[in-house]
């Protein structure tokens, strides 16, 4: 269930005098339909949670059923869950004396430790059509692009949503020329201002494009300034969930219906806990087993943060090669015979079905 209006309005004040800025929507295509991922245990029992849990008591109208129903359809899928360098690296696979055991793992073809940089795809399905909605497209976006968009029909992408501005969340905006070039006209990119300045230093030519030889074709995309404060990706409400990501760092995790995604976090302003209230599934930064660095939530805080919020469910996204997969897992499953917490890693390529 999303935050009531008035929750909203008390975090963005001014919200309830302007109206959230919609901006116009890019052509989309209609994905086929998507077989379950085989990894995807997990994420059926949490599917069955949240169909019992939505379809409440009393009668419902045979539209309020349709529309439920639409909103089942849509799903999540995990782009990448790894750090900025990504997972295996390179200097364990080459170190003369030492075997790195994660990053010896996830060298293995479909092992869940191989991980690239942080983000996600929204498939949002309703009664209009579906769009695919990406969060980030960092250092290998295009990587990813190639193993999940043919995995799951994927070819459109109608919108990307900044988180911040470092490589690992903008490094692979240059890669969007494969889809403005052949397969749609342009890319819509929501983005904060402060990011946005970034971007004019690092991807000068694709803000500026008069710099642009005559002839090369960059990728064409049309950049929307965001605030904090809720905003439209075509009919998709999205809330913007501001976080410290270092010291005197913004960053921005986001809001989709009953879905919140905190991808790059060392601390949560008191403000931005009302907009994670009735969190359904929570989407959060996890680095390291033992402690948190300067610029990231390690499993401890993590856990503490899970404590407070009280989500439903929780996927942890961002890990380091220190994070083994399945031991870290099978850590994780004693909390929900302890506390009742239902936690676990997510990997590359896990594919959810969510409420948007």
């Amino acid at each position: 269930m999303a935050p009531p209006a008035s929750r909203i309005a008390h975090a963005f004040p001014g919200l309830a005098t302007a109206a959230a800025t919609r901006f116009a929507p890019s052509s989309s295509t209609s994905s086929p339909r998507l077989a379950l991922h085989p990894r995807l245990r997990s994420a059926r029992s949490f599917y069955s949670s949240v169909a019992r849990s939505s379809s409440g008591g009393g009668t419902v109208s045979g539209s309020s059923t349709s529309e439920e129903d639409q909103r089942l359809k849509s799903e999540l899928i995990f782009l990448g869950t790894g750090t900025s360098e990504g997972i295996p690296r390179v200097s364990c696979l080459t170190h003369p004396t030492k075997t790195c055991p994660v990053c010896t793992k996830a060298a293995e073809p479909g092992n869940p430790n191989r991980r690239r940089n942080t983000s996600i795809l929204l498939r949002h399905v309703t009664a209009s059509g579906t769009t695919n909605i990406v969060v980030d497209a960092g250092k290998f976006f295009y990587h990813s692009a190639l193993q999940w968009f043919p995995t799951f029909g994927l070819r459109t992408i109608d919108g990307v949503i900044i988180t911040h501005s470092h490589a690992d969340a903008i490094g692979g905006l240059d890669c969007l020329r494969d889809w403005t070039n052949n397969v749609q006209s342009t890319i819509p990119i929501y983005v904060a201002e402060r990011d946005y300045e970034v971007m004019k230093m690092t991807h000068y030519y694709l803000i500026d494009t008069s710099v642009v030889i005559p002839g090369a074709a960059v990728s064409a995309l049309q950049f929307n300034i965001i605030k904090e404060e809720p905003f439209m990706v075509h009919n998709l409400e999205v809330i913007p969930l501001p976080v410290w990501h270092g010291q005197g760092y913004r960053s921005l995790g986001f809001r989709f219906g009953d879905v919140c995604y905190i991808s790059d976090v060392s601390d949560i302003p008191e403000e931005t806990y009302k907009l994670l209230e009735n969190c359904e599934l929570l989407i959060m930064d996890a680095l390291r087993p033992d402690r948190s660095s300067s610029t990231h939530f390690g499993l401890p805080r993590a856990l503490e943060e899970i404590r407070k919020i009280k989500p439903k469910k929780t996927l942890f996204t961002g890990m380091m090669h220190l994070m083994d997969h399945e031991k870290v897992n099978s850590d994780l499953a004693r909390l929900m015979q302890t506390e009742g917490l239902d936690i676990q890693l997510s990997y590359d390529g896990l594919r959810i079905p969510v409420r948007l």
